[in-house]
């Protein structure tokens, strides 16, 4: 999260979410390889990934360069 950051104290750019949302959707993702049938979690899994989807393309909008080296660097997109 460090690395994405603008400012010292920057905890809600459109990047430090994105890249906080990625790093909780990998752990599910290890989560449902473990327990298939936890479809609870899963609901909120795909809140999670809908989220960052809009917000991708909010970034996407806003600032192309900002959303390309994003992705380039979470290998997303």
């Amino acid at each position: 999260m460090e690395k994405y950051k603008t400012h010292k104290t920057d905890t809600g750019s459109s990047a430090v979410q994105i890249a906080v949302l990625s790093e909780r959707i990998t752990e599910l993702n290890e989560h449902f390889k473990k327990s298939p049938k936890d479809y609870t979690s899963r609901r909120g899994f795909l809140k999670l990934i809908g989220q960052r989807r809009r917000l991708m393309n909010y970034l996407k909008k806003s600032n192309p360069a900002q959303y390309k080296e994003l992705t380039g660097k979470l290998g997303i997109g």
